[in-house]
C-alpha cells in the first residue's frame, strides 16, 4: 500500500502555489531543478514511548531536560541552528535530514498527479501527496468535503472515475467547507450551482475576506448540522476553537470515518507554530476531543495517507513532550544573564532568554522522533511549535511570571 508518492512534478507543483498564483503553470525551469535534486541521509531512531530525556541527545547524560550541564553563558549563544548558505546552484550547503518513514508516505499518484481511494463504502478521499480532501457519492449525487487549489480540477477528475465506477452521478450538489482557510477551500468557485455549508464563523470570514475562489457558504451552522444526502448522514460539529475559529469536526457514523483537518499530520510532525494555528490551546486540545468519536479512518487533510487512531495517539504524546519539556525549560533557564548582557536592548534579553528555552525544550524532542515521525528533524519545525506552546503555557495557562510586590 506504501509507496513514494512524491514525484519531481508534484514537488514543482507545491512549489509553483506556494510561491505565486495557484492557477500558474509549473514553469519548466522549476521542474528542471527539482528532478535534478539529490539529498543523502542519515537516519537514527527512538522509541517514542519513551519520556523526552537528555539521554534522546547525542552524548547526553540521563535526567530530564532541566538538569542540563549546559548552562546559559553570560553572554548566550543561538545553538543548533546552522546557517544556511545560498550558492550559485541554491543547493550545494543545504543540510541533509533523516529520511522519511516509510509509514508516512502514501500511495503513488497516477499521471495526471493524483490518488482516489474507497474509505468505506461510498466515502472516498482524494490526495495530490501534499493535500487532502473527500467526497460521499450518492444517489442523489456528490458531496465534496473542502476544495484544495492545489487538487484543484483533478477532484473533478476523481469524482468523475467513481462516479463512472461506481454507477452513481457525477453531480457535485454539496460542498462542505471544514474551515475558511485559502488553502483548504480555494477551488470551491471549481463547483458551481451546489449547496454550500459551513461554520456561521466560516460564513463571517469568508465575507470579511471577499475571495472570489471561495463563495461563502449558503446553510451555516452554531455547534452542530446534520447533513442527509442521498441515505447517508455526515453529523458536522463545532467543539471550539483549534487551528482556527471555525475549524469543525466532520464524522460519517455510517463510514466509520472523521475528517478533522489541520491538526494531526498522519506520519509527520506539525508544520511551523503547530500547524499555523490561531488557538494553540485549542489544537492541543483537540486531538483528544478526535478520540473521543468512534472512527478508523482519519482524514486530516495534508500529505499522503489517511491516519489511524494509532497516529493521533503519537501526534498527542509529540504535543505532550513538547509541553512537557517547555514546562522545565522555562523553569530551569535562568533569564537574568540575558537582560543583563543585553541592558536597556530588552527586545534583545527577550530574544535571547526565549531562543535559549526553545532550543533545550526542542532539542530531546528532536532527538526522540528523529525517525519516527517525519521530518521532526527540521529543527525549525519542531522549534516553531515549541516556541508556540511555551508561549501559550505562559500567556494562556498563566501566570507568566511573578507579581511585583
Amino acid at each position: 500500500m506504501i509507496a513514494h508518492a512524491v514525484t519531481p512534478e508534484v514537488i514543482a507543483g507545491v512549489i509553483a502555489f506556494l510561491v505565486s498564483d495557484a492557477a500558474a503553470p509549473v514553469s519548466g525551469a522549476i521542474l528542471a531543478r527539482v528532478r535534478g535534486l539529490t539529498r543523502r541521509h542519515a537516519r537514527t531512531g527512538a522509541n517514542h514511548h519513551d519520556p523526552v530525556m537528555l539521554a534522546h541527545l547525542a552524548g547526553g547524560e540521563p535526567g530530564l531536560v532541566s538538569q542540563s550541564a549546559h548552562s546559559p553563558p553570560g553572554v548566550p549563544e543561538r545553538q543548533g541552528r546552522d546557517v544556511v548558505t545560498t550558492p550559485a546552484d541554491g543547493a550545494a550547503d543545504l543540510p541533509d535530514y533523516a529520511p522519511i518513514p516509510r509509514s508516512a508516505l502514501g500511495p503513488a499518484l497516477n499521471e495526471q498527479g493524483y490518488h482516489v481511494g474507497r474509505v468505506e463504502r461510498n466515502l472516498f478521499w482524494v490526495t495530490d501527496g501534499v493535500y487532502q480532501s473527500a467526497f460521499l457519492a450518492t444517489s442523489d449525487g456528490v458531496v465534496l468535503f473542502d476544495a484544495p487549489p492545489s487538487i484543484g480540477n483533478n477532484l473533478r477528475r476523481a469524482v468523475d472515475e467513481i462516479a463512472a465506477a461506481e454507477g452513481v452521478s457525477n453531480t457535485v450538489t454539496h460542498l462542505v467547507y471544514s474551515h475558511h482557510h485559502a488553502d483548504h477551500g480555494g477551488a470551491a468557485s471549481l463547483f458551481d450551482n451546489v449547496t454550500r455549508i459551513g461554520h456561521e464563523e466560516t460564513r463571517r470570514l469568508l465575507v470579511r475576506d471577499n475571495d472570489p475562489a471561495r463563495p461563502v457558504p449558503e446553510v451555516t451552522f452554531g455547534d452542530n448540522y446534520t447533513l442527509e444526502v442521498g441515505g447517508e448522514r455526515v453529523e458536522l460539529a463545532w467543539r471550539g476553537s483549534n487551528h482556527s475559529p471555525d475549524n469543525i469536526y466532520i464524522h460519517f457514523p455510517g463510514h466509520d470515518a472523521l475528517m478533522l483537518i489541520d491538526v494531526v499530520n498522519a506520519g509527520w510532525v506539525p508544520i511551523f507554530n503547530t500547524n499555523l494555528s490561531e488557538d494553540v490551546q485549542g489544537y492541543m486540545q483537540a486531538p483528544d476531543i478526535a478520540l473521543s468519536y468512534p472512527w478508523s479512518h482519519f482524514i486530516c487533510g495534508h500529505l499522503g495517507r489517511l491516519a489511524t487512531r494509532e497516529d493521533v495517539a503519537l501526534h498527542r504524546q509529540y504535543i505532550a513532550d513538547i509541553e512537557a519539556s517547555a514546562r522545565e525549560a522555562l523553569a530551569s533557564v535562568d533569564p537574568v544573564p540575558y537582560y543583563i548582557h543585553y541592558g536597556e536592548n530588552f527586545w534583545a534579553g527577550v530574544r535571547a532568554h526565549l531562543d535559549t528555552v526553545t532550543e533545550r525544550a526542542a532539542a530531546p524532542v528532536i532527538a526522540k522522533y528523529t525517525g519516527v515521525l517525519a521530518a521532526a528533524d527540521v529543527e525549525e519545525v519542531t522549534m516553531t511549535t515549541t516556541f508556540a506552546i511555551m508561549q501559550s503555557l505562559r500567556l494562556d495557562k498563566g501566570p507568566s511570571g511573578p507579581v511585583h510586590p
